[in-house]
């Protein structure tokens, strides 16, 4: 995402743009969808999209919202995030960063790495090197 600099929101064009740089055909309900996603930087379950894009009058399935984040997911336009079985959100910031998860409010937060104490990473065998990591810390109020 970042190598293409752009900001929120994205107008129309730049949606289309964008997906034809991720070499996704700009269908209207993938162009719909997007435009519904990078209003802003956010964490979207496939159901908010749902109805944040049926809100706006758009006519989507439910099926095609599902379909769509999985290919936007396969393509790097927007990083999933596992929350467990029955919760995954959509994430429009696709830079390195890990989540804070609310049980109490449902609210995903980014958390960068100068923002955390973590040890170093784990010893790997030789040849290997890690090339991504999906941390959430799951909070409760106390």
């Amino acid at each position: 995402m970042n190598n293409l600099n752009l900001s929120f929101p994205l107008e129309r064009s730049e949606v289309v743009s964008m997906l034809q740089h991720y070499k996704i055909s700009p269908t209207r309900q993938r162009v719909e969808i997007a435009e519904f996603l990078f209003q802003r930087p956010q964490h979207l379950s496939a159901e908010k999209i749902l109805d944040g894009v049926t809100d706006a009058g758009n006519r989507v399935s439910r099926a095609t919202v599902y379909n769509t984040m999985g290919l936007f997911t396969s393509k790097g336009v927007v990083r999933e995030v596992l929350i467990d079985r029955e919760r995954v959100f959509y994430d429009t910031n696709t830079e390195v960063h890990q989540h804070l998860y609310n049980v109490d409010t449902g609210e995903l937060t980014d958390v960068y790495d100068a923002e955390m104490n973590m040890v170093s990473g784990p010893e790997l065998p030789v040849g290997l090197k890690i090339i991504d990591t999906d941390i959430v810390f799951k909070v409760t109020s106390k």
